[in-house]
């Protein structure tokens, strides 16, 4: 990008800053090639009015007389709607950034996916969800296998499928509280005593343990899930919770490679707060069965700590006995160029359990044979995630490896974070901290009130944008955005960073 950058200056000479910027950007959008473009996608965004438009207005008006309907941003036309592209009910066509919260995996109506659909073989799958814990279909083990466990981590052989990230860390939770006890329990057989007792919430039956987690962190919103979740007052706000150990998570300068010591010093003040933690609790008898981390923290504000951080985390776990839970339920489906973010990290053994969801299709989790269930209904709901999202996960996979979807997340993303770092030099009072792996990018504002500003104004203009952290603008794009909707997205974005008050 710098001697694109040049080369224009030598060609037009030196113009005013702003200016310059604009004619680098728009240089670099129109000589991308469109390369591997979808035929059922869109060309760009189209706008018709501002978003939300009239029809989204009087839409959340009626859903607000039934709920609270203060989040929804605007109502959308999914059936319109393509590959890279958002439409709404009002006919405004956006590039989308954000893809549902991390979760769109290959685009809104993939033709591959749609296929699947027509499927006469597929109908049953998708009328009849079944109670997968005691009455599955005959073909749910070898559905299992070409989907989930083909990309399974790391020595993790069993999974447990779920309906959403959340209920997946809280069954995972209790997986680790019940593997823990049964290795305190000397793998004896359960007394009368302890069955008794966890019917009235007491001990022995109901042992008072604990999962360590990370302030930023964020594991989902259901009891157990919310004492971990530390990324915003509003998801905790009144609810009673569990006394379990926080731990500071790195707080990084950027650019890294000018702040070397100073950040190794924050990860090792972290990890040793880690350690008091685990030491601590253990003596208030509320032992640390397990500890929790996201190997990028997406809600707290797209927090990065190094790989070797990472490394000397899970040796503290293995040194203390608890179990190492990696929640990718954000980071996990290929968007860091790495189908899970913990193969950054570069282990033989990574992990004790894995959580997933968002892009998986399906929520659930994997995890070593050691801390399988022991008995029936231990882990157990009704529905146990839904069969039919393994039907789409397969066709999910395939396009994922015909198409080289990791490999276009890492050069793609390699166009955004260039991008991006050049916007920052421009534009430092608006663009700072600029950070990224693949496409799972972000950069921070310097203030909430600024941040909502770009991400409304972006959004107007025909771009979809979320936040994180207090901060923070975060993209998520799906694993089909190519190297041209990055320029695309950056021409639109500098327009706006150059115009910005």
């Amino acid at each position: 990008m710098a001697s694109l950058f040049l080369s224009r200056q030598m060609t037009f000479g030196i113009q005013q800053k702003t200016r310059l910027l604009v004619s680098c950007c728009r240089y670099i959008g129109q000589t991308t090639e469109k390369k591997n473009q979808f035929d059922f996608e869109y060309d760009s965004p189209l706008m018709k009015t501002q978003v939300p438009g009239p029809k989204s207005k009087e839409l959340i008006r009626q859903l607000n007389t039934i709920q609270n309907a203060d989040a929804v941003n605007f109502f959308c036309n999914y059936e319109e709607s393509r590959g890279n592209y958002l439409v709404d009910v009002d006919g405004n066509r956006m590039l989308d950034l954000y893809s549902q919260i991390s979760s769109i995996p290959i685009g809104y109506n993939h033709p591959a996916l749609v296929k699947v659909m027509q499927q006469p073989h597929n109908l049953s799958s998708f009328i009849n969800r079944p109670a997968l814990g005691i009455l599955p279909p005959e073909n749910f083990k070898e559905k299992l296998e070409e989907t989930l466990l083909s990309i399974g981590p790391k020595g993790l052989n069993q999974v447990i499928t779920m309906s959403c990230g959340s209920c997946s860390n809280e069954n995972a939770f209790k997986l680790i509280f019940m593997w823990y006890r049964s290795i305190e329990r000397g793998h004896n057989s359960v007394t009368k005593e302890e069955l008794d007792s966890s019917m009235i919430n007491k001990f022995p039956g109901c042992p008072d343990y604990s999962i360590l987690s990370f302030m930023g962190g964020f594991h989902g919103r259901t009891m157990g899930c919310l004492a971990t979740t530390h990324s915003k007052p509003i998801h905790k706000l009144d609810i009673p919770s569990f006394d379990w150990p926080i731990a500071p998570f790195p707080k990084l300068k950027y650019p890294l490679e000018q702040f070397v010591k100073e950040n190794l010093d924050e990860e090792n003040r972290c990890l040793e707060e880690v350690e008091d933690l685990i030491v601590k609790y253990r003596k208030k008898k509320k032992t640390v069965a397990g500890i929790i981390v996201e190997p990028i923290q997406s809600e707290g504000g797209d927090n990065h700590a190094s790989d070797d951080f990472f490394r000397k985390l899970r040796g503290i776990a293995k040194k203390h006995g608890c179990a190492f839970l990696v929640d990718e339920v954000q980071t996990g489906g290929g968007a860091t160029g790495k189908f899970w973010a913990h193969e950054h990290w570069k282990m033989e053994d990574p992990a004790d359990v894995v959580t997933f969801s968002k892009k998986m299709l399906t929520g659930g989790f994997f995890h070593k044979d050691e801390l399988r269930p022991d008995a029936p209904y231990r882990i157990f709901n009704t529905w146990l995630g839904d069969p039919s999202k393994t039907i789409l996960l397969a066709e999910v996979l395939n396009v994922i490896k015909r198409d080289d979807l990791l490999n276009n997340a890492v050069l793609a993303g390699k166009v955004l974070l260039d991008g991006l770092l050049e916007l920052q030099i421009h534009y430092s009072h608006i663009v700072s901290r600029v950070r990224g792996r693949g496409t799972f990018c972000s950069f921070d504002t310097p203030d909430d009130a600024t941040r909502t500003k770009l991400i409304f104004q972006a959004r107007n203009k025909g771009v979809v944008l979320g936040g994180s952290g207090d901060k923070s603008i975060r993209f998520r794009p799906t694993l089909i955005f190519k190297e041209h909707h990055a320029h695309l997205f950056l021409n639109i974005f500098n327009d706006i960073l150059a115009n910005f008050k």
